[in-house]
């Protein structure tokens, strides 16, 4: 009786297995630019130029006229606040938001805060506000959202302080904390105040 013959070990032609490695390479690299650094420290395109053109009904249901670019561009410091009521992180900075909305200091400088209601049910977002108190001197309906990508949304909630000429000179990626208040939101909005003053508008 003879010895089968032995079986040859199978090679794997290294050209057949470099586009899976390739590929394995990019997902991985795609990963770590995903995930590092802080999300918040991402550049606007929009800083320093104009507030996109845009026109925004009032919330369904709730009193007022909404609001567009023309009412950031009348001389006060304006804060532009992305909300919504699916939006959980919008909840945890809500409070902060109220603060702000009493906060005399801000009043005296002018500063007005609205609010884009982004792809919003209007039922959910009158309950938020009622729920959670209503801090915009106004605030607009975007259901579809094309507000939002006019002004390069990245996520929800965003915050933006606007010049009083309609100039974007902050953007706030992610909800507000206490030391955001004290250290960005508030340094922004002084130095947005003096450049309004000083430019006229």
């Amino acid at each position: 009786m003879t010895d089968a013959p032995a079986k040859e070990p199978r090679h794997i032609p290294w050209l057949a297995i470099l586009p899976l490695a390739f590929f394995v390479a990019l997902a991985g690299l795609f990963f770590v630019q995903l995930y590092r650094g802080d999300p918040a420290r991402l550049p606007s395109a929009l800083i320093g130029k104009q507030a996109p053109r845009f026109a925004l009904p009032a919330i369904e249901g709730t009193p007022g006229v909404g609001f567009s670019d023309a009412d950031l561009t009348r001389g006060s410091v304006s804060l532009v606040n992305i909300f919504a009521s699916w939006c959980v992180p919008c909840r945890d900075e809500h409070p902060l938001l109220m603060q702000m909305s009493k906060d005399p200091a801000l009043k005296a400088m002018g500063v007005q805060i609205f609010g884009l209601n982004y792809k919003d049910e209007p039922q959910n977002a009158r309950e938020f506000l009622a729920q959670y108190g209503n801090p915009y001197d106004r605030s607009g309906a975007d259901r579809p959202g094309r507000a939002g990508i006019e002004w390069g949304v990245y996520g929800v909630p965003e915050t933006f302080v606007v010049r009083g000429d309609g100039a974007i000179a902050y953007k706030q990626i992610g909800p507000l904390t206490p030391e955001d208040l004290r250290n960005k939101l508030m340094p922004a909005i002084a130095a947005a105040v003096k450049a309004s003053r000083g430019s006229g508008g």
